[in-house]
């Protein structure tokens, strides 16, 4: 029976379970899972709710009811298959194949014996590798690219044919591996490789979840209900932004999240004990006019010497108790000190651009590295929660074309400064107009690679993740960078919601600000095609193309009427693109999956006809958006 809340007989277990989970997990990069409320251990394995080993420990069903041999193996029984644990996730459980004792190279097809119910489902985050096929149909170049460790982690798989999950194209969910047996496979490997890594680990992941009509109160107040991914008509709890926990009524719940003193506390921690408020008030009363005295001779000391504001001591964010600021920024937190150095005090010099979505500053770190200091300007404390909110949604996505984001800072008042890689081969801006002093200005292959490249990463950003991000602002000068190969780095999106035109967010299901993404992708082409950005290029480019005469608008140095037929077609082409884009990407006539289908196709040409370069398959690893983007214009239907 599900409690509806955590009754007082439990409140010390509770307290007991979060004094021991801050111990046990605080300095970890990332949110660790709780163990349950029993405390459950199998070797090194805590047992996370709702997984238990003691029957009379809280939890929703026997289905998640684990054994432990020797107590050091850990073991899931589904059915008549017991699988041995090897890992536990927020949505899935690694196991290992059942019976076995050692290192396999590969499986039989049925050896998994796995039969999907309503508490378990193979989940599409694993990679499946496949031995002596006969059909290689199946096999997907994209995932050749994840490392998947052998038998004793020290090298990574070089598998002559490998498919991932998440592909669908022949894989289901819901289907068993001996479904690849129709290809004529042997046998089968499995690696789990989560969403955003490359990096493989050996085993199958299954989703757990519960069914939906289990219980009217599944979740706790504090949490959201979300629907499982392969698991049928099944949900999991997921607590919300500001709070820790399992998310279930009949577990731990959630309990407030929050920055202390630099670290991230829990629960109680997060508020002032009550007994010591009068004594606060008393304190406040009397130490008000030294205060005030302090703060005079201080402001008379600033206005002699004026400086610049040094590292921002993150207790003093306003925002503790709602969100994490070591949540969204997961790799580096920067001061605001460090930021100002390296970019020369933020000098117009190294400003890239200063545009809707914030000003971007380049700049050197000390230990040489080249950085983009995207600068954001919130005027609320609602304003810094929503950009620290999408902050952590784009440093979950790591793609070949979004340029890296290293790390953030925030500056006194509501000013959060946004750290991303800069390579070494500036901006898209700086080639076109040969700004860099180059010897030969960028040839229409790397054009085009580059327009590809860039509506490629649009396309993914805005159908392949869930919720979806929109740039609002592409320009060539800040928002894209270039690498040593000419590789597209986009970056600079936006972060506050008033940065946008429309006002829309940086994510929105039901708005239309992926419209502005496709009309400003349509100003880039131009540019791309003309080397230069007029205010009234698109009337210009608009006038000249009606009347036939695209030539007068293309930049000289790609020698127009010296090119090839087909070269000159390509450009044509994507001129017709560009003029689409602004005229109907305003209204949702044309969406960036179809621009992107289209210089996919065309990009096909200068790769001598292959259906795929390397790059596109980078971009799309593991996704079944480059299988749609691939085929014929004709021979698919997009609403």
């Amino acid at each position: 029976m599900i409690r509806p809340s955590l009754g007082k007989a439990m409140d010390q277990p509770v307290a007991l379970l979060l004094v021991s989970f801050s111990l046990l997990f605080l300095d970890q990069p990332a949110m660790s899972l709780l163990p349950n409320q029993c405390d459950d251990k199998c070797g090194s394995l805590h047992i996370p709710f709702p997984f238990h080993l003691n029957a009379s420990c809280p939890s929703i069903s026997t289905a998640f009811r684990l054994s432990c041999l020797n107590s050091t193996t850990l073991y899931l029984h589904i059915g008549t298959e017991t699988y041995r644990v090897l890992d536990f996730f927020s949505d899935g459980v690694l196991v290992d194949f059942p019976g076995t004792t050692g290192c396999r190279q590969f499986n039989d097809l049925n050896a998994f014996g796995f039969t999907k119910n309503d508490y378990f489902g193979i989940s599409s985050d694993n990679v499946i590798g496949l031995y002596d096929c006969e059909d290689s149909s199946l096999c997907k170049a994209g995932c050749e690219t994840n490392d998947l460790p052998g038998c004793d982690g020290n090298y990574g798989g070089s598998l002559a044919c490998c498919y991932p999950l998440s592909d669908h194209s022949i894989w289901h969910s819901g289907d068993g591996f001996s479904s690849f047996s129709k290809f004529g496979c042997r046998g089968f490997s499995s690696w789990l490789v989560p969403r955003g890594s490359n990096t493989g680990k050996r085993g199958v992941k299954l989703e757990w979840a519960v069914p939906r009509n289990s219980s009217d109160r599944v979740c706790s107040s504090d949490a959201d209900m979300v629907n499982a991914t392969v698991v049928e008509a099944a949900v999991r709890c997921l607590c919300k932004d500001g709070f820790a926990g399992d998310g279930f009524a009949n577990g731990a719940g959630c309990f407030k999240s929050c920055l202390k003193e630099g670290q991230e506390a829990y629960g109680e921690e997060c508020n002032s004990p009550k007994h010591s408020q009068r004594k606060l008030v008393i304190l406040a009363g009397v130490l008000a006019p030294v205060f005030i005295l302090a703060s005079l001779f201080l402001f008379l000391c600033i206005l002699r010497r004026p400086v610049k504001p040094g590292a921002f001591h993150l207790e003093q964010t306003h925002y503790h108790g709602t969100t994490s600021f070591r949540k969204a920024c997961r790799t580096r937190l920067f001061t605001y000190r460090e930021l100002d150095e390296a970019t020369r005090a933020f000098v117009d010099g190294q400003k890239l651009v200063n545009g809707a979505n914030g000003t971007i500053h380049a700049g050197v770190l000390g230990d040489g590295s080249h950085i983009a200091v995207q600068k954001v300007q919130c005027e609320t404390e609602r304003d810094l929660i929503d950009v620290l909110s999408r902050i952590e949604l784009l440093s979950s996505v790591l793609n070949r074309n979004l340029a890296r984001l290293i790390g953030c800072c925030i500056e006194s008042g509501y000013t959060i400064l946004v750290v991303y890689e800069y390579p070494a081969n500036g901006t898209l801006e700086e080639h076109l107009q040969n700004s860099r002093g180059q010897k030969f200005g960028l040839d229409w292959y790397k054009r085009l690679s580059i327009a590809t490249g860039t509506a490629g990463i649009l396309a993914y950003l805005q159908y392949e993740i869930s919720p979806p991000i929109f740039h609002h602002g592409l320009k060539s000068s800040g928002y894209i960078f270039l690498d040593v190969d000419f590789s597209v780095k986009v970056a600079g999106f936006a972060l506050l919601s008033s940065g946008s035109r429309d006002g829309s967010n940086l994510h929105n299901h039901h708005g239309t600000p992926h419209k502005n993404d496709v009309y400003d992708f349509g100003l880039l082409l131009l540019e791309i095609i003309s080397g230069i950005n007029y205010s009234d290029m698109p009337r210009i480019a608009m006038e000249k193309i009606k009347s036939g005469k695209l030539e007068e608008i293309v930049d000289p140095s790609l020698y127009y009427h010296e090119q090839p037929m087909a070269r000159r077609e390509q450009i044509e082409i994507v001129a017709d693109v560009a003029t689409r884009c602004l005229l109907f990407g305003g209204d949702g006539k044309i969406g960036m999956i179809d621009v992107a289908r289209e210089l996919i196709h065309l990009a096909k040409e200068n790769n001598g006809g292959s259906k795929r370069g390397p790059a596109l398959e980078e971009t799309f690893s593991n996704s079944s958006l480059l299988q749609m983007i691939s085929m014929s214009p004709d021979s698919i239907h997009l609403p």
